[in-house]
């Protein structure tokens, strides 16, 4: 029995992330994929929340932890994965301000230029959800999709800046939450930055098959809306 249980959905950046932090840190887990499955009572006894990814650990307080990012620290604080999650302050403190910039800010404006071509479902009270015309629908979705550039080129002047990676010389778990982040963009043909194709190259170099074969999942379903 692996020592973790990675509940996801394979079309989701959101999921990508964990999935290949634990590849790249080699951590002993199994995947449950849980389409379909999530608001059922077996689901919901573990997790109220009904979201994914979530993992089950019997050291978890509850036994179960959501939340991508927050499973990734976990799971580097748990193994002393000082590449991916650096212990000293000024280092974490980067780490973890890239990764609220792109939650609170980025991520966002991301599945409101995204999520309709996805046929992902959106939240109450955004106009994707509401009773206005298409028009309305189709223009907040371009405003989002503009909104996108000025956000994203904080990551290049702030968070990189000069480095391969937001980690320095090694991905940090908020290098895999970016690059697995930017796969939903290809939905829309977004126009990439050069500097955002060149760090997704070194992204996958790096981490090669586990960065790969999980994005596999989220390129064909991407693939498969377009």
């Amino acid at each position: 029995m692996a020592a973790y249980t990675l509940n996801i959905l394979k079309p989701s950046v959101n999921n990508l992330t964990v999935r290949i932090f634990a590849r790249a840190a080699g951590l002993d887990f199994e995947e449950q994929d849980v389409w379909g499955s999530t608001t059922s009572p077996e689901y919901m006894a573990k997790y109220p929340a009904h979201l994914t990814p979530m993992v089950e650990s019997p050291d978890l307080p509850r036994g179960a932890l959501g939340e991508s990012c927050a499973i990734m620290a976990y799971l580097a604080d748990k193994h002393g994965l000082e590449d991916f999650y650096p212990s000293d302050p000024g280092r974490r403190a980067m780490v973890n301000n890239a990764m609220f910039y792109l939650i609170g800010t980025f991520y966002p404006l991301l599945a409101r230029a995204t999520y309709p071509t996805l046929a992902f479902g959106q939240y109450p009270g955004e106009v994707a959800t509401s009773e206005a015309s298409d028009e309305l629908k189709a223009q907040a979705q371009k405003d989002a999709e503009a909104a996108l550039a000025e956000p994203l080129e904080v990551f290049n002047t702030f968070f990189l800046d000069g480095k391969p990676f937001i980690g320095g010389d090694h991905p940090s778990i908020a290098d895999i939450r970016l690059a697995a982040t930017l796969e939903f963009l290809r939905a829309i043909d977004y126009e990439f930055p050069q500097w955002t194709e060149d760090y997704m190259a070194r992204m996958e170099d790096n981490l090669g098959a586990a960065y790969t074969e999980p994005a596999a999942d989220v390129r064909g379903y991407v693939a498969s809306v377009k």
